[in-house]
């Protein structure tokens, strides 16, 4: 497996507004409209610098997986993401290598992108996402716009 670039990074943050203040100061715009992604229970905003994004994630609940990471770590880094050409591929090499992922296939990600986790534990305690563009996944419609910019009430 050759990984690409560096893909993201994500923030967690409280909320998308709170996440976006540092970045919107070093004059950063959002790319796009956010996306609610319902598998992670997230609000996603994300800001291009180069070829990598800075994705801040909000919890679209109080019981997403999002929220309960806020809960006991707090706001900040969540996971580095790095582009692959073929998810499934590189879901195999990382068994062989003895990795354990998160999931046992790819699952949608942000903008049509596919993406499978690796355990935190293994990456010496930074999630790892591997990230695949590009397979014409569907994306994903904001199903509660109120939670959008607010996180959790």
């Amino acid at each position: 497996m050759k990984l690409q670039l560096l893909d993201h990074i994500a923030i967690a943050a409280r909320t998308l507004d709170e996440g976006s203040a540092p970045y919107l100061a070093l004059g950063l715009t959002p790319e796009g409209a956010d996306e609610h992604m319902a598998a992670q229970g997230a609000w996603i905003r994300a800001f291009r610098i180069g070829d990598t994004l800075i994705e801040l994630l909000a919890p679209d609940s109080e019981d997403s997986t999002i929220a309960k990471f806020l809960e006991k770590k707090g706001p900040g880094l969540h996971h580095t993401a790095y582009r692959v050409e073929n998810i499934e591929a590189a879901m195999g090499e990382m068994r062989e290598a003895g990795a354990p992922l998160l999931n046992d296939a790819p699952q949608a990600g942000r903008a049509g992108s596919r993406v499978a986790f690796l355990h935190p534990k293994w990456g010496q305690g930074t999630l790892i996402e591997l990230v695949e563009h590009g397979h014409g996944a569907q994306k994903h419609v904001p199903e509660q716009p109120d939670l959008r910019a607010g996180g959790i009430h």
